[in-house]
């Protein structure tokens, strides 16, 4: 047995309840973990909201937004906080604190949300742009660098019995085959995590897009992480067995359970937004649970929504310096303005793209058999 609040509890009632037993099955407890974070949302969120509207930590609206944002000025910003704190609360409880995936989880929920904390922060109390990008971004590189650096050193606490997983991962569509990338994991694994957390933060500009397309890609990768960690489905499906990779299952469920719960404050008219607090940590959290199972490459299909809103700002960029700023691609990017501006109402936009990412969560998952 692992070590958590839940393990604890299962080994007391052993001897009592011979059902408790029930408490050592993932699947279970992934789904108490997933319920607890909705719970504690819902029963906590609404004063975290009126204690952030106190502290006068309402959302400044950017000049160049469409015009019905304009009326979202003041919202509650830094939700985050209670999405992580959900979800840290939860992993305790439930999870195996032992796990050195679980560790890596909460380092990256406390790291990167402490520097989308410190982005709002400035934005909301200094200056409304926040940090300078180029020093937010050199943090989160050099934050995302030191974990696949520890990663690669220490393959014995990572992948015992496995070392030769540290820099290895599945190929799409391919039986029985894999990659080995060698030293150049480390690289892979930062842009994945840097990557992900930053295309969250696109996305984050519609009441309740954002963590909806989360809540729906992290209930993907919480298949795919149990396949991963269950030694006789990951090798009835082709893919790479990862020893201890199935309690990111709970780790999944957790954001899950805590995205459905702010949903309930978020969704349209937001009551609060989870601002650079949430998305970083969570972004960042999903780039490395898709390295932990070794399916980094589907992390693209899963995360469809969010890639393509990423591709809508880098394209937007290239023609309007390749017309001399004379002509743009899109109405505005990221890829939801441009709805917004071609008279699409939000909920309409928010609604169509949750559609699109279970579409695309679907086809991740169906190449686990066209292998």
């Amino acid at each position: 047995m692992g070590e958590s609040v839940i393990y604890l509890l299962a080994e007391r009632l052993l001897p009592l309840f011979p059902q408790a037993n029930l408490f050592t099955y993932i699947t279970f407890r992934a789904a108490l973990g997933a319920g607890f974070a909705i719970l504690l949302i819902l029963i906590f969120g609404r004063s975290v909201v009126r204690k952030i509207k106190r502290m006068a930590l309402g959302e400044h609206i950017y000049e160049e937004l469409p015009d019905g944002h304009r009326k979202k000025a003041g919202t509650p910003s830094m939700g985050g906080l209670m999405i992580v704190g959900a979800i840290i609360l939860s992993l305790l409880i439930f999870a195996d604190i032992t796990n050195p995936y679980v560790i890596v989880s909460l380092a990256i929920l406390l790291g990167m949300g402490s520097l989308g904390f410190a982005d709002d922060y400035v934005k909301l109390r200094k200056h409304k742009r926040g940090i300078k990008l180029r020093w937010k971004l050199v943090a989160q590189i050099a934050f995302a660098l030191g974990i696949s650096v520890i990663m690669y050193m220490l393959p014995d606490f990572f992948y015992p019995g496995q070392e030769a997983l540290r820099s290895q991962t599945n190929v799409l569509f391919l039986k029985n085959y894999v990659i080995q990338i060698g030293v150049f994991y480390i690289l892979l694994n930062t842009f994945l995590i840097v990557g992900a957390g930053n295309g969250v933060n696109f996305a984050d500009g519609l009441d309740g897009l954002a963590i909806g397309l989360l809540a729906i890609a992290a209930g993907a990768y919480a298949v795919l992480a149990y396949v991963a960690g269950n030694v006789n489905i990951s090798a009835y499906l082709d893919v790479l067995y990862v020893a201890k990779a199935g309690e990111m299952a709970i780790v999944c469920a957790t954001i899950v359970g805590a995205g459905l719960g702010f949903l309930w404050f978020n969704t349209h008219p937001a009551s609060i937004f989870m601002g650079d607090t949430g998305s970083l940590p969570l972004g960042a959290l999903m780039g490395f649970i898709a390295v932990v199972v070794k399916q980094e490459i589907l992390l693209g299909i899963i995360g469809g929504v969010f890639v393509l809103e990423v591709i809508s700002v880098i394209l937007q960029i290239i023609w309007f310096r390749a017309s001399k700023g004379k002509k743009r691609l899109f109405k505005m990017a990221p890829l939801h303005h441009h709805f917004e501006l071609a008279g699409w109402v939000e909920s309409k936009i928010v609604v169509r793209f949750w559609i699109w990412g279970i579409l695309f969560a679907l086809a991740g998952l169906a190449t686990l058999k066209v292998r």
